[in-house]
């Protein structure tokens, strides 16, 4: 298995919230990163568990994000996506006044923001991914601050009909409506990301993406990936790059950002946190799947890596996650 594909089916994608946003100029909204965001109905989650995605549909405006320097003009047909933690604002121009998203969020579960000026038209279909806890650090290093994909891209079409279609279940909800939503969810956020790497865009070079398509260290990723029950050393993973053991290390903390242990550790916690969250293993099975030969092994380690015992991460999830859109 390829380490994006098991990123993708360990991620935590709990729900998705949706929204229209039909805009007249001048008109001017803003997300901050540590504020409570339109996830109005998880009230209780930080605004760092949610990831922002939008679609032109029509008109134009600007995008500026949190750390980078200059506004992006976006047009009809243009999507992006925003890590969890951004702060961004959308706008006519670039100098119109902000307000908050929180300030125009429709009363009573409405999904359609009406906000502006009287102007111009511009209308965004856009929402928002909720993540489990546990995705958001491997999510951190795999997506930039902002994934852009433009109207001429090839992968725009299908993000387009992804995102129409989630639109349209959303607002006539049906039996099952739920289901096919996380799973829409699930889809779009991958089309994302596989259009980012078809950029071949300079944040391609960067993290974890870079790391797994480095022709040494992406092999011990792979390695890992495929097989993270195994009994994995610096020496093993090193031989199986054909690199030296310290040549493997610096090159792996480099790329990756952490040594090749605390990544795997890292991983194996994520999957554990899947299997506790989703199925009726036992615990001891649950830390074999892994690659702990003890239940006390694996409780310590997931303890120290989740902060949180397995027993009572299973608890808390199973009694209060309901229909999450999360793989096992």
């Amino acid at each position: 298995m390829d380490p994006i594909t098991d990123l993708f089916q360990t991620m935590q994608i709990m729900g998705v919230v949706h929204s229209r946003l039909e805009a007249t100029a001048p008109w001017g909204l803003k997300q901050e990163a540590n504020a409570e965001d339109a996830g109005r109905e998880h009230s209780a989650a930080s605004s760092s568990e949610f990831a922002h995605f939008g679609m032109l549909t029509r008109g134009n405006c600007w995008l500026s994000v949190g750390g980078m320097p200059d506004a992006m003009p976006l047009a009809g047909g243009d999507c992006f996506l925003l890590a969890p933690g951004s702060s961004y604002t959308l706008r006519d121009n670039p100098r119109t006044p902000t307000r908050s998203f929180c300030d125009v969020a429709p009363k009573g579960g409405g999904q359609i923001i009406q906000y502006g000026g009287g102007g111009a038209p511009t209308t965004i279909i856009s929402g928002w991914f909720r993540f489990g806890a546990t995705s958001l650090k491997p999510l951190t290093r795999l997506l930039p601050p902002l994934i852009l994909v433009k109207a001429d891209q090839p992968q725009t079409l299908a993000l387009r009909t992804t995102i129409n279609m989630l639109a349209s279940e959303m607002a006539e909800p049906l039996p099952g409506s739920d289901l096919v939503v996380n799973h829409l969810a699930d889809i779009l956020f991958i089309q994302c990301l596989r259009a980012h790497i078809a950029s071949r865009s300079k944040a391609c070079n960067n993290g974890l993406l870079r790391a797994i398509f480095d022709p040494q260290i992406g092999v011990a990723l792979k390695s890992m990936h495929e097989k993270v029950e195994a009994r994995w050393t610096v020496e093993t993973l090193a031989g199986a790059c054909g690199m030296s053991r310290s040549a493997f290390a610096l090159r792996f903390k480099e790329l990756v950002g952490q040594t090749p242990l605390e990544y795997l550790t890292g991983w194996r916690m994520q999957k554990a946190a899947a299997l506790l969250q989703n199925g009726d293993k036992k615990l001891f099975e649950v830390a074999k799947a892994v690659g702990y030969d003890s239940d006390a092994a694996f409780s310590k380690a997931f303890k120290r890596v989740v902060s949180v015992a397995p027993r009572n991460f299973r608890r808390s999830s199973q009694g209060g996650v309901g229909s999450g859109a999360a793989h096992g």
